[in-house]
């Protein structure tokens, strides 16, 4: 058995439970900055995909005799 007393024991517990906590607290700071980076990148291409998009459809409006064809399914590509 132990040589500590309850109050030694509890005292190791406790300052155990507090460097845990410590460490959950820098993850958890690590993983909201990811979420943040991750966030500003989705948003960075959603724009991107939009502009796009937009230029798609301009040009398809460009073209003669395509406003009232229906659109042609994607085809698979390798």
């Amino acid at each position: 058995m132990s040589n500590q007393t309850p109050i030694d024991q509890l005292t190791e517990r406790v300052e155990r439970l507090l460097l845990r906590h410590e460490e959950l607290q820098r993850t958890n700071q690590l993983l909201m900055e990811q979420v943040q980076a991750l966030s500003a990148e989705r948003d960075s291409l959603k724009s991107r995909l939009h502009a796009a998009r937009a230029r798609v459809d301009a040009l398809l409006d460009r073209l003669p005799g395509q406003h009232n064809a229906a659109p042609e399914a994607p085809q698979d590509r390798p």
